[in-house]
């Protein structure tokens, strides 16, 4: 299966009450740092990290990491999406390959892959 989320912190986690303009990188950052770590095929874009094993060690993943966020606040918002195909693998990669042989093999802005 393929799993992309993205998991974020809000509120104080010492009051409860939100930060003013907070950042998160040092949340995502450890929630990246957790799914780097599962040896399993990732990917990391500037909103989503997508995943790829199986139902259950990609859940635990997913869930290890949302745990590392809560550390930075009172709340923790999770977003999911998930491709769940039985027998296939390498698909972190497959699917977008097969997309650009669909559009001519042309990469970003036009560049050639």
């Amino acid at each position: 299966m393929l799993v992309a989320f993205s998991v974020a912190p809000s509120g104080d986690p010492a009051s409860g009450q939100a930060p003013g303009d907070a950042s998160v990188h040092d949340a995502v950052a450890a929630a990246v740092r957790i799914v780097r770590e599962s040896g399993l095929p990732n990917r990391t874009s500037s909103m989503f990290t997508e995943i790829e094993g199986e139902w259950d060690e990609v859940m635990d993943v997913v869930k290890r990491a949302t745990d590392a966020v809560g550390a930075y606040g009172s709340r923790v918002s999770l977003v999911l999406k998930a491709d769940i195909r039985p027998g296939y693998s390498g698909e972190l990669t497959g699917k977008v390959e097969r997309l650009e042989n669909a559009i001519g093999g042309q990469g970003p802005v036009g560049q050639e892959l």
